[in-house]
């Protein structure tokens, strides 16, 4: 389905054939919503309304919008800094209007007697479980279904960079040409957060530098994303 305009309130069409929705950023249940009828969407923002195929048949729905603050959706993934901590955890800028609490308890292999002893500044790699307007979103740095971390936690070394929301959903789409055109030239780590943070490390300082003004050239609409036009540039970066 093409990208439609949509309203606040606005309600959203749900795919016949989706048996399994997953609902994103811009899109909430319906108040008026019956358990014994089918589900019911309505918009929460102004923007784009996309769909995409998801895990097992499944249709994502969202709402792309042209806000330049994040605004938490639960299940997104996000880069979050540490801002400081308390007997049960810790709390979490994203870059929203609210702080987000993470507990100490939500990491792989976390107990009681053995919790990750994280310092203020810390970068960590999450997903959004819960966020409302009227409380502070909750994060977890695990897979709940398998207990592992799955790449959640903390980062360490490496760079963060702020992008635009938009060029975050690019870069975690796998048809967006750019990083397999980094990839192309060298080999490197990436964590995308759709708070509009993204960290990014590679085997030599050089390399990570190269990747950092690239995508912050493609994020500022000065560089275009050919294979050909970024291996040009690292190459130049690096020379």
């Amino acid at each position: 389905m093409a990208a439609t305009l949509v309203l606040p309130g606005d309600q959203i069409p749900i795919p016949s054939t989706s048996r399994n929705i997953i609902i994103g950023p811009g899109i909430a249940a319906a108040d008026n919503a019956s358990p014994s009828s089918a589900p019911a969407l309505v918009a929460t923002r102004l923007g784009m309304l996309h769909t995409g195929k998801g895990k097992e048949k499944s249709q994502k729905v969202w709402i792309e919008g042209n806000s330049k603050r994040y605004i938490p959706a639960q299940k997104d993934m996000v880069l979050g800094v540490i801002i400081a901590r308390h007997s049960e955890g810790y709390r979490v800028d994203l870059g929203s209007a609210q702080m987000a609490q993470l507990d100490a308890l939500s990491f792989e292999g976390a107990t009681k007697r053995s919790k990750p002893n994280l310092k203020v500044g810390t970068l960590v790699f999450a997903r959004v479980i819960s966020a409302s307007r009227d409380m502070e979103p909750e994060l977890e740095c695990f897979d709940a279904n398998t207990g592992k971390s799955d790449g959640f936690g903390e980062l360490k070394g490496g760079v963060m960079i702020n992008c635009t929301l938009q060029l975050c959903r690019q870069l975690l789409n796998r048809n967006y040409p750019l990083l397999p055109a980094i990839a192309s030239a060298f080999p490197f780590e990436i964590s995308i957060g759709l708070n509009g943070r993204v960290w990014l490390k590679a085997e030599t300082v050089s390399e990570t530098l190269a990747m950092k003004r690239v995508i912050e050239g493609v994020n500022d609409g000065v560089l275009g994303v050919e294979e050909a036009a970024v291996k040009a540039k690292i190459q130049e970066y690096m020379a």
